[in-house]
């Protein structure tokens, strides 16, 4: 390739350590003697954080201290998935008063009909560069010659890290705009940081080989769907794809929830159109809670709770009267090892669950499930017995 070649990066980086531009060069009491409140520094760096202070370096910059957050203890919760039927007793992490109380009705409902299953049907992470160039012309020249280098583009992925893959390329031209959209495997992480130095190495080999050089790259276009709710990633999937149900007679759930399956149907159909006439993507009442609440417990980006958040809940009254519930969670950007789930406090609660081996991030994908779902029958079942205001009256209020 020729050396007169024009740079395809918007700007040149000035050189110079990037450690250097987002960390002090302090240690949290010396930060704290500058913030001069003591007050506050008793409350945040308190004798464990300041010993793991090492640890907790790792994953933020300029270290002061831990922020607490209650955590209770759901009820017993049985999933029957790929590697078994448990019971588990999911952590919650929360500031909600009333959260893990529904959630463990819906989880005591669960447990009671026998279990529900659960299955992660897909499993793989995107990262979509984005190249401009002159013309349409180059665009779809440029297209066809990344079709043409998908062997390379998997090596040169593979290089990067002895977990990641890349598993499926496809492009997406927009005139002069081309969408390279990367799917990679990352085993038991969520892999959001593996992804992104992977394409890296994808995006040097197409800047130093490609013939038809773009006026412009970016290592992320937004077509990936990361962090954000939208449309492809609830039929495409992003993460890990999950899907949960259970089969409840009658009389457990007027038991439990003092309801019948034909009134929580007649429910569903009016709340299932409320979503749709709000633009909502995808239908369901409330997986951001849950998902919220075990993220922050268990080491999760918490940040994806954004795109973890979308699914789909059916409720159907079954021919022999009983009632079939479902949720479809197709975004669970989920691992159990990287990121935050090496903390302490956060192993601590992937031990409590039986989930801090190795290869377990399919099944507490699968867990994940199976607590949105419980969340989904508690809530809905609030809603129809018209409890939901009265229990957050007798709770919330209580926390006040």
């Amino acid at each position: 390739m020729s050396s007169a070649r024009p740079s395809v990066y918007p700007e040149q980086p000035i050189a110079r350590p990037i450690r250097a531009t987002v960390r002090d060069s302090g240690s949290p009491q010396t930060r704290w003697k500058l913030l001069n409140c003591p007050a506050a520094q008793a409350e945040l760096l308190d004798e464990h954080s300041a010993k793991c202070t090492e640890r907790y370096e790792r994953n933020a910059e300029n270290f002061i201290g831990t922020v607490k957050v209650p955590l209770g203890l759901m009820a017993h919760l049985r999933v029957h998935g790929t590697k078994g039927s448990h019971d588990y007793r999911p952590p919650l992490a929360t500031t909600e008063a009333t959260l893990v109380a529904s959630y463990s009705r819906g989880a005591r409902l669960i447990t009671a009909a026998g279990g529900c299953s659960a299955r992660v049907t897909r499993a793989s992470v995107s990262r979509a560069p984005g190249f401009v160039f002159e013309s349409a012309v180059e665009s779809t020249e440029f297209a066809a010659w990344c079709n043409e280098q998908v062997a390379a583009f998997e090596q040169g992925a593979a290089r990067t890290s002895r977990f990641v893959r890349l598993i499926a390329t496809r492009t997406v031209v927009e005139a002069n705009h081309v969408y390279l959209i990367l799917d990679f495997s990352t085993g038991n992480a969520a892999g959001q940081n593996m992804v992104t130095v992977a394409t890296q190495a994808i995006l040097d080999h197409i800047l130093n080989e490609c013939p038809t050089a773009p006026r412009r790259a970016y290592i992320e276009a937004n077509l990936s769907g990361d962090k954000k709710a939208c449309a492809q990633s609830l039929l495409l999937g992003r993460g890990r794809s999950v899907t949960a149900d259970v089969i409840i007679p009658p009389a457990l759930l007027l038991e439990h929830l003092r309801i019948t399956p034909r009134a929580r149907e007649k429910y569903f159909h009016l709340s299932a159109i409320g979503a749709a006439l709000s633009g909502a993507i995808g239908a369901q009442g409330h997986y951001a809670n849950g998902l919220a609440a075990l993220f922050i417990a268990c080491g999760q980006d918490v940040a994806c709770v954004a795109e973890s958040a979308v699914g789909i809940t059916r409720f159907e009254e079954r021919d022999d009267g009983s009632l079939y519930a479902s949720v479809t969670v197709p975004n669970l950007v989920v691992g159990t090892v990287g990121g935050g789930t090496g903390l302490p406090s956060q192993r601590a609660c992937l031990d409590l669950l039986g989930l801090g081996d190795v290869d377990t991030a399919n099944e507490f994908a699968e867990l994940c499930a199976a607590v949105v779902l419980a969340g989904e029958l508690s809530i809905v079942g609030a809603i129809v017995a018209n409890e939901f205001t009265r229990a957050h009256v007798a709770l919330g209020r209580r926390a006040q």
